[in-house]
This record gives structure tokens, sequence and C-alpha cells, in this order.
């Protein structure tokens, strides 16, 4: 499964941004998908999940600021992030959850100045 992450870039704390993810191959619209991120000098960790069926779950840090969804039909998952903090800047990517593909995508970075 090729994946590719886009929308990230440059915001100031409190700001939006709405990242996409694209799959290829059928597989991608029967797994629970996750987004994940990595912090500089950081190991990655999970940002949210969301199943097959649109059940979702987040990390503490996150939890009432972004938004999990996907689009079956196009393969597609995507994470609306609002209230931008500081900490939220690393390079977030998506992947498979709880067991990746095998690879991974080259991720899109985010940061958030304060």
């Amino acid at each position: 499964v090729q994946l590719v992450e886009s929308g990230g870039g440059s915001v100031q704390a409190g700001g939006s941004l709405r990242l996409s993810c694209a799959g290829s191959g059928s597989i991608f619209s029967f797994n629970t998908m996750g987004w994940y991120r990595q912090p500089p000098g950081k190991q990655r960790e999970l940002v949210a999940y969301i199943t097959r069926g649109g059940s979702t779950l987040y990390a503490d840090s996150v939890k009432g600021r972004f938004t999990i969804s996907r689009d079956n039909a196009k393969n597609t998952v995507y994470l609306q992030m609002n209230s931008l903090k500081p900490e939220d800047t690393a390079v977030y990517y998506c992947n498979a959850f709880p067991r990746d593909f095998g690879s991974w995508g080259q991720g899109t970075q985010v940061t958030v100045s304060s």
C-alpha cells in the first residue's frame, strides 16, 4: 500500500490545518487507519485512529481539538486540526492501526509557532 500525506504547513498557535492521506489499493478501506506524528527528537506516537465503521479514538493531548475522518470510496483519511499548539509541531504520518502496512509515506510537516 502506498500512502501519501499532504496538507501540512506553518501556522501560528490557535490556527487550523487539515491533513489528508491518500492510500492506494482496496486494502486501505478494510483497515483501521491512524494518524501518527513524530516531534523533533522524539519517537513516533499515535494521534488518533478511526475504524472501518467510523469509531474513533484520540490521544489525550489532542482530544477536543483534532478530528479524524475517512472516505472509504476515495481511500482517504483526514485529520482536521484546530486550536493548534507549538507542541503539535511534528511530521505527521498515516498508516494502519495497530499493525502498520510495513512501510510508511514521507509524512507532512506541521510547524506551529507561538
